[in-house]
């Protein structure tokens, strides 16, 4: 074929899209509009909201309640539902059956009126006694004198006090997370190949060890992204401990202060600028985190390039044979 019969140069334009360029000053000049409202009103009192956020009972509600509050419900919530997960996996029907009728009744309950309800528990439970289901029925029925109790606590002494009621929101709080991190936990075992536990059984592993060492590891995958979003939605409802009540939380305290002061905006401020601060962390912790285990899942062209050469390069200074 001469040259005379090949197609000309194809001079390609892109497509125009006139309508990009009229969003993005659309969503420009809003953007303008929020930040001019946020700077020009003097309501929003952002130097006294400064001030607040370094008050020492504002520091120390977000570390004993909001951040304190956040590690303890987080790790109670992960652990339990990993376990009530696995539960429901189990071939044993009663396994299976107490994992859901945990799961259905603590995914029903709103946060706050299971928080309300812990704080109540000394009027449900004045008495706490440890021996036979129905012993005292049993006794009276029996006539015996004993009622087949072996001990009792008194739970109004132990409800009392600072540190019970933080205790008692991160159970609370936990119990409610255990619930939803046992699907998400369950979601996560179930996206790995069967063949993956058929491989570690023939090898001889046990169902601990498959679940361990084989399965875990590559659910974080899919259980990691929703966990962090959990983690970040448990700093905001720690908020709801006032319910227990805990008076030493971040939104509590800055209430207080708010309250006291006349300075109810600034106050509100102050907290939103702390939830803001602690949730972009943990955002910044999830995308790494998220990085490190979806390892070889979804990269772009770049970052597989970029993954291949660091494991083919060699050490400076090594030469060729």
């Amino acid at each position: 074929m001469g040259t005379e019969d090949r197609p000309g140069v194809i001079h390609a334009r892109p497509v125009p899209h006139p309508w990009r360029w009229v969003a993005l000053a659309v969503i420009a000049v809003v953007v303008a509009m929020v930040i001019s409202s946020f700077v020009t009103n003097e309501r929003w009192n952002f130097p006294q909201a400064l001030r607040i956020m370094n008050f020492n009972p504002v520091l120390e509600g977000l570390i004993k309640g909001t951040l304190l509050g956040t590690a303890g419900a987080m790790v109670l919530g992960v652990v339990l539902g990993v376990v009530i997960a696995v539960m429901r996996l189990s071939a044993n029907p009663v396994l299976r059956g107490v994992s859901f009728v945990f799961t259905w009744f603590f995914r029903a309950i709103p946060r706050y009126v299971l928080l309300v309800m812990m704080g109540s528990i000394g009027y449900i439970y004045p008495e706490l006694a440890l021996g036979l289901p129905f012993g005292q029925q049993l006794a009276e029925a029996l006539g015996w004198g004993s009622d087949l109790t072996f001990a009792t606590i008194d739970v109004n002494r132990f409800s009392t006090g600072v540190s019970t009621g933080i205790i008692l929101g991160i159970v609370g709080l936990g119990l409610s997370e255990a619930a939803y991190m046992a699907e998400i936990a369950r979601a996560g075992i179930l996206s790995v190949d069967k063949g993956q536990t058929e491989a570690a059984e023939a090898l001889g592993m046990s169902s601990g060890q498959t679940m361990r060492r084989i399965v875990l590891p590559q659910a974080m995958r899919v259980i990691v992204p929703p966990t962090g979003n959990e983690t970040i939605a448990m700093v905001k409802d720690t908020s709801l401990l006032t319910a227990i009540p805990v008076q030493l939380e971040l939104f509590n305290q800055t209430r207080i202060i708010g309250t006291r002061t006349l300075q109810i905006m600034p106050s509100l401020v102050a907290a939103v600028g702390w939830y803001l601060i602690v949730c972009s962390v943990l955002m910044v912790g999830q995308y790494y985190l998220e990085r490190y285990f979806g390892r070889g899942f979804g990269q772009t062209r770049r970052q597989a390039r970029k993954a291949q050469s660091k494991r083919v390069a060699r050490p400076a200074g090594m030469g060729g044979a």
